[in-house]
């Protein structure tokens, strides 16, 4: 098994009292019903008040908002130990928040604020984060979804899809066009738009993984959303979604790399404890390099993202850089989860095919953390802008 121990440098005895705590919690709390709350495609809304209480939710928010302030290496924990049950879609929708309250800290109004965070970090409220459209997901500069200002109320028109906590969500932060007239980046602004608001509707999709986490496709029709309710200033909403993208693709890069380590833990047990032809299968040689190419993926990928985490965290470095260095990172520690889930798989065989084995639910939930975030295209073109190649 890894052991790779803690670097002090990153990781200090607090944040070890709190990977205590949440590894205690997902072993209590998760770990026991996930299988059931997959195969019923959901799981109870009780979870995130449960969350909220032992500061799971907060981690990295504002005291004032109850919050913890904390650096990423805390959410670097939470996706390691939440990753320990095996379902990266209770991680997406229970952790939805950390896509898409992050703009309205950063640029909402002090009321917005005030009346959306504590209710969300308390896990009483959810909140959803809507920017991708049938048209097309990574081009924001391109959406369709219209806002147009009547009074003090601005008219919604358009459509959303793919979005993590899209029925459940109470709150949901969408990417929407305030200036028609302008086709690009510099007409789109930011909305929060209530579930209860007369004409949004909401259809839910089947995936071939994350099925404990609901996705939905939004419907905007002539909904009436408060003037009060825009997040930051009109037109000027395509920085926020940037910035949000970049701590979003940091985020999923950590979630990766917890479900690769899970798959690698699972293969290492598995032929520790099978035997074939009277020997276990770790004697074999042909399993041993399978799993010393697992541990090399992960170690690569878990030195990377503690170095890029703590590159962000004290701002060393251009930002174009750390912008093309996120979205490198994004794309190997997938990489790295595809290979260490089909790699685990093909040692426990059968296994590893059957429902219910934590590395056949991640292998079926590879795709989509290949695509979320910015699909492997899309962040290799980025990465390219970004260092002017």
């Amino acid at each position: 098994m890894l052991n790779t121990p803690p670097n002090p440098q990153h990781y200090s005895p607090e944040h070890e009292q709190f990977r205590k705590t949440v590894r205690e919690f997902v072993a209590r709390e998760i770990t026991p019903f996930i299988n059931a709350w997959d195969e019923a495609e959901e799981f109870p809304h009780a979870l995130y008040r449960q969350a909220a209480e032992i500061g799971l939710l907060g981690i990295g928010y504002p005291d004032e908002y109850g919050g913890t302030p904390a650096d990423g290496f805390y959410s670097i924990i939470v996706s390691e130990e939440l990753a320990r049950a095996g379902s990266g879609g209770l991680m997406a929708s229970l952790l939805s928040h950390s896509i898409s309250v992050p703009p309205i800290l950063h640029v909402g109004s002090t009321e917005l604020k005030a009346r959306v965070l504590p209710a969300v970090l308390a896990g009483e409220k959810i909140a959803a984060l809507a920017i991708t459209e049938p048209s097309g997901g990574s081009d924001v500069a391109g959406l369709k979804t219209t806002a147009l200002r009547d009074g003090e109320h601005y008219v919604v028109n358009g459509e959303k899809t793919f979005i993590t906590s899209g029925i459940r969500a109470d709150y949901f932060t969408v990417a929407v066009r305030t200036n028609p007239a302008d086709k690009s980046a510099s007409g789109v602004s930011l909305l929060l738009i209530e579930r209860d608001t007369p004409g949004f509707t909401r259809t839910p999709l089947k995936k071939m993984g994350w099925w404990c986490s609901d996705t939905a496709h939004l419907h905007f029709d002539h909904c009436r959303v408060p003037v009060a309710n825009l997040i930051g200033e009109e037109n000027q909403g395509f920085r926020a979604i940037m910035l949000n993208f970049n701590s979003e693709r940091l985020g999923l890069a950590a979630q990766a790399y917890g479900l690769a380590k899970v798959c690698f833990e699972d293969a290492l047990a598995w032929a520790r404890e099978r035997k074939t032809f009277g020997a276990p299968l770790v004697e074999r040689q042909v399993i041993r390099h399978k799993l010393v190419d697992m541990a090399m993926k992960l170690e690569a990928t878990r030195a990377t993202l503690e170095d890029l985490t703590y590159r962000v965290e004290h701002n060393l470095g251009a930002p174009n850089l750390l912008v093309a260095q996120t979205s490198m990172l994004k794309n190997f520690a997938t990489q790295t989860m595809q290979f260490c889930a089909d790699q685990a798989v093909q040692i426990l065989g059968g296994m590893g095919y059957i429902r219910e084995s934590r590395v056949e639910r991640i292998y079926r939930e590879v795709k989509v953390l290949m695509i979320g975030g910015g699909a492997e295209e899309i962040m290799k073109d980025l990465a390219a802008k970004q260092m002017k190649l």
